[in-house]
């Protein structure tokens, strides 16, 4: 990162993401579920919240009840975030039948005709309105085949539909297929490694709160920091409290930034403590945060950070 001030951070106010309590996380945390084929990710999000004694749950990246894998739920505040979330690339692997059998030198060659941007449209039960979109499509590999039934993996851009890819492809060789199995194995760099089940949930919980034993539930609950991964702007404490309070982050608030940012994109806002403050909009590089005096650095899209956590302006004598 590039210093533009030395600052040091208050200790009575906030609390480094990886010593909040319990009950902290449960406020505003991620828990990365496995998701079973069966129920919804609405059921899912919901049993999430009715096993740890919470009103407020949503999960980002909606999976079919018939497909299994990597399923963020957030937990209480961190719901503001599931949007950015969402827009992470995505791996699967899956079993699709062509309904016709050909070599598998044909189906490499077919595959490989789909790697890159592709145009689909959605299938007719889908969430989204029924018009053609672009996407990328970065690896579709044939693992291996029985017979029609072909096993293979894709890393993809948000928002690709598998099942539409699967047809598509089909469609291609010339023989037909349809999507038989899929499962999520990771969303950007979270993988299904990371993952546990409703079950493993509900155990780690009950140890917490009946036994008082913290030590399976914190593998589990994770601070909200952990799933976004966007350039960052460090801040000092005062603005926090005015980011907080509805202010736009100027240049005298900044510490420290990452390299390369541009105007427009998206950025983290973080404390010292390396706590979220706001996702917002760099309405400067990092060359001017760095050699401008005044001026506002980036538009706030969403508030993550509770008001109060900082102080909303500086200490008198008096007080």
């Amino acid at each position: 990162m590039k210093i533009r001030k030395e600052f040091t951070t208050n200790p009575a106010f906030g609390t480094q993401p990886e010593k909040r309590s319990i009950e902290q996380l449960l406020r505003s945390g991620i828990v990365l579920i496995n998701k079973p084929c069966g129920p919804s990710s609405h059921e899912v999000s919901a049993f999430v919240a009715k096993i740890l004694g919470i009103e407020k749950s949503g999960h980002t990246g909606t999976l079919d009840p018939q497909v299994s894998g990597v399923l963020p739920v957030m937990l209480g505040s961190a719901t503001k975030i599931s949007r950015f979330i969402t827009a992470k690339d995505k791996e699967y692997v899956g079993i699709m039948k062509l309904h016709k059998d050909i070599s598998t030198e044909k189906i490499l060659a077919g595959m490989k005709s789909f790697v890159g941007e592709i145009t689909q449209l959605p299938p007719l039960k889908s969430a989204v309105a029924r018009r053609f979109r672009q996407r990328k499509i970065y690896d579709f590999k044939f693992i291996e085949k029985n017979g029609p039934q072909v096993l293979f993996s894709c890393r993809c851009e948000a928002g690709t539909y598998i099942r539409t890819l699967c047809a598509d492809l089909g469609k291609k060789l010339g023989t037909g297929a349809h999507m038989i199995e899929l499962r999520r194995t990771a969303v950007g760099r979270l993988s299904e490694k990371d993952c546990f089940t409703l079950q493993e949930l509900s155990d780690a919980f009950w140890l917490h709160k009946h036994k008082g034993e913290e030590g399976e539930i914190r593998k589990i609950l994770r601070p909200v920091e952990s799933l976004i991964d966007l350039k960052k702007v460090v801040i000092d404490d005062l603005a926090a409290g005015a980011v907080c309070a509805g202010a736009q982050l100027a240049v005298p608030g900044v510490v420290a930034t990452d390299e390369n940012i541009n105007k427009g994109e998206l950025i983290n806002i973080l404390t010292l403590k390396n706590e979220l403050v706001s996702i917002s909009q760099a309405e400067m590089s990092t060359e001017q945060m760095l050699s401008e005096e005044r001026g506002i650095v980036a538009r706030t899209v969403r508030v993550v950070m509770p008001r109060g956590v900082y102080p909303e302006k500086r200490p008198t004598a008096d007080s």
